[in-house]
């Protein structure tokens, strides 16, 4: 197998920008959270803002190949990965929040709201979606699972998506605007790669 390529200068700066645009969702909350500053019930600002971040980044991550399908930004493709593992990071800090700030790590009462609660139960079948995705998202596990294998799996990224947006949906409950977008969205990327696949097809 060949080695991996390396990377140009122009791929470098980008990973880096990515890396810096993603991280500061992160040490604002952190910052807030320190400074005192996020609301009365910062624990729920923290879910709240680390879900969401989750959410967008799973978006950006599934919007790159339709950007390339529609209008050639095939210089997206080298920070799909990057913005997908991102997506996987704020989810588990997420979940993290919800079992040890919100539950204190009372394992009874964390298994108790995942059993009554709808939200947490869609909410956890999308972490454990992510899972195995962030685990092959090494260039190694293309070659071990083989690219149909691999790229089948990682179709799940959709799937993880639409049950983030009802997850978030659930959450908010009646403040159902900014889970509609995301839907739209979703929507759109998924129906260009649905007509791009059927157009090459025919």
């Amino acid at each position: 197998m060949k080695g991996k390529r390396p990377l140009s200068p122009h791929q470098i700066w980008l990973n880096r920008l990515v890396h810096l645009l993603a991280l500061l969702p992160l040490l604002a909350l952190l910052w807030g959270y320190w400074q005192n500053t996020l609301g009365i019930n910062p624990i729920h600002t923290l879910t709240l803002r680390t879900g969401k971040t989750a959410l967008v980044l799973l978006i950006l991550s599934l919007a790159c190949t339709p950007l390339n399908l529609v209008i050639g930004w095939n210089w997206v493709f080298p920070v799909r990965r990057l913005l997908g593992l991102y997506a996987f990071f704020y989810a588990g800090i997420h979940l993290l929040i919800f079992v040890g700030l919100d539950y204190g790590f009372e394992m009874d009462l964390v298994v108790e709201a995942m059993r009554t609660n709808e939200y947490t139960q869609v909410g956890l079948v999308a972490f454990l979606i992510l899972v195995p995705l962030a685990l092959t998202s090494t260039h190694h596990s293309i070659t071990w699972l083989g690219y149909k294998r691999w790229k089948l799996l990682h179709r799940l990224s959709y799937l993880a998506a639409i049950l983030a947006i009802v997850h978030y949906a659930l959450l908010v409950r009646q403040y159902y605007t900014q889970p509609i977008i995301f839907a739209l969205i979703l929507a759109v990327l998924f129906g260009i790669r649905l007509f791009y696949a059927w157009r090459t097809k025919n």
